[in-house]
């Protein structure tokens, strides 16, 4: 009988949606806490985040204003260019409550409080701006479920680091909020106030079955209500108030109101995020017993919405009878950041308006995400990874893309890139990744990926395929000769098997392929030209012996000379022509790369070197190698000759290993290597001249000095970085340059960029992360990890290159005593003034004009990063790239504001280290976004 009696109450309970049924369903996630536990406020049980997140530190709180259990800790994350997330399961297109808080609590060790970006899914959901430590700052949307998950993400600081008390996951029943709008906006909360309020304390649950927080009118808060019209009192009853209406608002909120006594009621509060349209509630319920003789009706004075402000309340005749809930909604209402609202009483009404409470929601955008088909492929990818790291959460391209993929600019994002090289990963190839539609880049070489090649031919876009060194077997795909846009195929040393398509071998596409065993070249011919071909082989042979035998007999007389001795081995032509053919003749593996063909570094004999110089008569610059030499090639090229001044036996060691380096590194923007000399004791490298001279010239030669703007410098700075990436990613071993500086960095005849100076440049060893080494470099741009412990690694390139970034955002020297005073170093100086908030002092007088602080910020930030005393600190190249490429999509954008000379200081210093996104306001829904019509 008693179990019968208890399945009886169940039921009737779990039928009134006020009740407690759905409590079950609640997510209660204590960020931070490190133990479960309920709160004995409210009943609910919160659960610690220890085993759902794995990032970030759980802080305990100093001095919290709550005694709530789970406001005494918080989890702070990292402060770098990644976002960091939680997901919540879902029921896809229920409608749920998305709750955070965050509680700061005092520190005396903290300088500035934080203020960083809150998403949801790949949606901006808000900027948290701690003002006050002791406050609970709560965000708080409501949604329909795009999907059987959702992510809260935390990212791109502008001070302090992210962090979170508190998140909260609540269901909603039935059509609770739903709008005409909601497949393409969500709902954030912006007022949810409760009028007549007992006390300062929010309701909520147990007595909100849906545990919305209904804040008191009373409490003191910035944003809060102000304006109480003359004659406003507060009025409350215990009766039961019948709130059956769709959104369901709590008894115990309805049975407090306000009343304006003398005909008026009046308040005025501010909107976070607005002006913007709006979902705006107003709830009415008639807690008085009025005399028969006695009304009460009212109209809408402001703001003034037609219809709505025409229409007469009587709440009574509206709500069929008192103690019942009256709610009248706008679908769709423009409101301002200073919302001032107020209600009249009509001239044939004998009591004034009546007010319980209200609620309004600003219409939030809902952004794409990722293409599913593309996320499919990634979620395949990311399961294959072992290292924690590499493992990212929440969308792949927004708000900040994960750091081995690129996206592009469409909606939805797609896919571009892949960078996965040496990531540990085995299996197969995801089949999926013909859905990559966009995919123009595929790095998976160095890893232990088997089986075969999967299709790919319908990935027109496809430009570099890297997936050499790994164990992949079978056919080779014949449709890699038919992909419209391939440039770079990659598939050495693999176990791959059959004939490679002709296309492949015409060579209009880089293509490696050696230590695959069992792929040939395709050598089916029609019978009958079988004879026809092994005479022209035959003749063929015989003319390229006979050609070979003249080629070299002639070389030998024209590089002998009477100065030659018999017993100075080392410098004759045919000592070096065998250490000079090794050169020509080596392959070389880079990744981003073509093979080191013979000829590709032509060889020079000194008399052709002294006529392009015109006998060294203008020398144009001095390198670590030794001086250097403008030129002019019989076909009227212009070079640059390096003599080394060198020529004991360890520079010609270097010279070896300099010329061998450089012979296998093509890229855009490093100095290419035209040829080189070794004859009579001299050895020297032939570079393409490049026009411009070096960034140094232009940025500190006070006599020559030229302008150049700071959309000039963002190039520069692109260029110089992308010839690093590949210098650090692009080369099997990888290089460390280990003297960046301004004056290795040479611009062409348009201005473009090249690295240049290879003198200290040395490989890493593949299975090592350091190099031991000497400290060498230049002072400035020396990496002071490297110089204590003399370890290096390419990590000390990127500490010099932040040094050129601060060089490019001021015009400054990175060493001077004059300028610095004690600070010396352009490091020491920038780096106090940007963790001040003051960029605005560190910028170059001659920029300010045509410069958007935004974008000043970006570089800044990376800079600092790049300058960490600590090397794991510092982020890698690829990184840095991205960073200066958001740096030139603001200047070339609408977003950011133009520092004039009248620009103050304090704007500034607004914003303070270290921002990996930039803090851009919410779009106006009137203008770009769609625009919800009214009803």
């Amino acid at each position: 009988m008693g179990l019968i009696l208890q399945f009886v109450l169940l039921f009737l309970t779990c039928s009134i949606p006020s009740l407690l049924c759905q409590v079950t369903e609640f997510v209660s996630i204590d960020c931070g806490g490190t133990s479960n536990h309920t709160d004995p406020k409210t009943g609910l049980a919160w659960v610690s985040d220890s085993g759902i997140v794995h990032h970030g530190t759980s802080v305990e709180i100093e001095n919290p204003n709550d005694n709530a259990i789970q406001y005494q800790r918080r989890r702070d994350f990292p402060i770098d260019n990644k976002k960091y997330c939680y997901t919540l399961n879902t029921t896809e297109r229920r409608r749920y409550v998305v709750r955070t808080t965050f509680l700061y609590g005092s520190s005396e060790s903290e300088n500035t409080y934080p203020k960083f970006q809150l998403y949801l899914d790949a949606t901006r959901w808000a900027t948290v701006s701690v003002l006050d430590a002791s406050t609970v700052y709560v965000k708080e949307m409501i949604i329909r479920a795009p999907s059987s998950s959702i992510d809260v993400c935390l990212c791109c600081a502008t001070t302090g680091a992210p962090f979170l008390s508190t998140l909260e996951l609540r269901p909603l029943n039935l059509s609770m909020y739903a709008t005409d709008y909601e497949d393409n906006f969500f709902l954030k909360v912006a007022a949810r106030v409760n009028f007549g309020a007992s006390s300062t304390e929010a309701v909520r649950y147990p007595d909100d079955p849906y545990d919305r927080i209904w804040d008191s009118d009373l409490a003191k808060r910035q944003n809060f209500l102000v304006g109480v019209a003359p004659g406003t009192v507060r009025i409350n009853t215990t009766k039961e108030i019948n709130t059956n209406t769709r959104e369901y608002p709590p008894v115990k909120v309805m049975q407090t109101a306000v009343v304006g006594t003398q005909g008026t009621l009046s308040y005025r509060l501010n909107l976070e995020d607005f002006p913007a349209n709006a979902r705006a509630y107003a709830y009415f319920a008639e807690i008085e017993d009025l005399p028969e003789n006695e009304t009460r009706k009212f109209t809408m004075k402001e703001p003034y919405v037609p219809d709505y402000s025409n229409a007469v309340v009587n709440i009574e005749e509206n709500a069929n009878g008192s103690y019942t809930l009256y709610e009248p909604s706008y679908m769709n209402v423009s409101l301002s950041f200073v919302f001032s609202f107020s209600f009249k009483k009509t001239l044939d009404s004998s009591q004034g308006p009546l007010l319980n409470a209200v609620e309004i929601s600003k219409y939030v955008p809902i952004a794409s995400k990722t293409d599913r088909k593309d996320l499919n492929v990634l979620g395949a990818f990311s399961s294959m990874l072992e290292t924690g790291d590499m493992i990212e959460e929440g969308d792949p391209c927004v708000p900040v893309q994960w750091a081995w993929v690129s996206c592009s600019s469409n909606v939805p994002p797609r896919i571009t890139k892949i960078v996965l090289p040496g990531s540990n990963l085995e299996g197969e190839i995801p089949g999926g990744i013909k859905d990559l539609q966009e995919l123009t880049e595929l790095w998976l070489n160095g890893n232990s990926l088997n089986g075969t090649i999967p299709d790919m031919s319908n990935l027109e876009q496809l430009k570099i395929i890297h997936l050499e060194n790994n164990r992949l077997s079978g056919l080779l795909p014949s449709y890699f000769g038919s992909l419209p846009n391939l440039q770079e195929l990659y598939i050495q040393n693999n176990s791959l098997t059959g004939d490679i398509p002709p296309a492949l071998l015409t060579g209009k596409i880089i293509f490696v392929y050696e230590g695959n065993h069992g792929l040939h070249r395709n050598t089916k011919h029609k019978s009958h030209y079988k004879l026809i071909l092994g005479i022209s082989v035959g003749i063929l042979a015989v003319l390229f012996i006979l050609f070979l035998g003249s080629l070299l007999l002639l070389r030998h007389f024209r590089t002998k000379t009477p100065s030659q001795r018999s017993d100075d081995k080392a410098t004759t032509p045919g000592a070096f022509s065998s250490r000079k053919s090794t050169i020509g003749l080596m392959a070389y593996s880079t990744r981003a790369g073509s093979l080191m063909d013979e000829g590709v570094s032509y060889y020079f004999s000194l008399a052709e070197i002294e006529a392009a110089t015109n006998g060294f008569s203008k020398k144009i610059g001095k390198g670590s190698f030794g001086p250097v030499y403008y030129g002019k090639m019989k076909d009227g090229k212009e070079v640059a000759v390096k003599m080394m001044a060198d020529s004991s036996s360890h520079g010609t060691q270097q010279f070896v290993t300099e010329v061998a380096l450089l012979s296998r590194i093509h890229h855009r923007n490093l100095v290419p290597l035209i040829g080189y000399c070794e004859e009579e004791h001299h050895r020297m490298l032939v570079y393409e001249y490049m026009h411009n001279g070096t960034l140094r010239d232009h940025i500190h030669d006070r006599v020559n000095k030229k302008h150049l703007d700071w959309r000039a410098r963002l190039r520069i700075a692109e260029d110089s970085a992308k010839g690093l990436e590949y210098l650090h990613t692009g080369c099997n071993p990888s290089i460390i340059h280990r003297d960046i500086k301004t004056s290795n960095i040479l611009l062409d005849i348009n201005m473009r960029a090249k690295v240049s100076d290879f003198g200290l440049s040395r490989q890493t060893e593949e299975d090592l992360t350091h190099v031991s080494s000497v400290a060498r470099g230049t002072v400035g741009y020396l990496d002071p990890e490297y110089y204590a412990n003399q370890q290096l690694t390419e990590k000390s390139d990127v500490y010099s290159f932040g040094v050129v970034l601060l060089e490019l955002i001021s015009g400054r020297k990175p060493v001077s005593p004059e300028e610095y005073g004690a600070d010396w170093s352009i490091v020491h100086w920038a780096r106090s003034l940007i963790r001040k908030g003051d960029v605005a002092s560190i910028i170059d007088p001659t920029i300010t004009r045509d410069v958007k602080i935004e974008s000043i910020w970006r570089i800044a930030e990376v800079a600092i990063q790049c300058v960490d005393q600590h090397g794991s600190n510092r982020p890698r190249m690829q990184e840095i790239i991205l960073a200066i490429q958001d740096a030139i999509t603001i200047e070339k954008g609408n977003d950011g504001k133009i520092i004039t000379s009248g620009s103050s200081r304090a704007q500034s210093s607004r914003k303070t280290l270290l921002t990996t996104f930039l803090d851009i306001e919410s779009p106006d829904l009137s203008n770009d976004c769609l625009v919800p019509s009214a009803r």
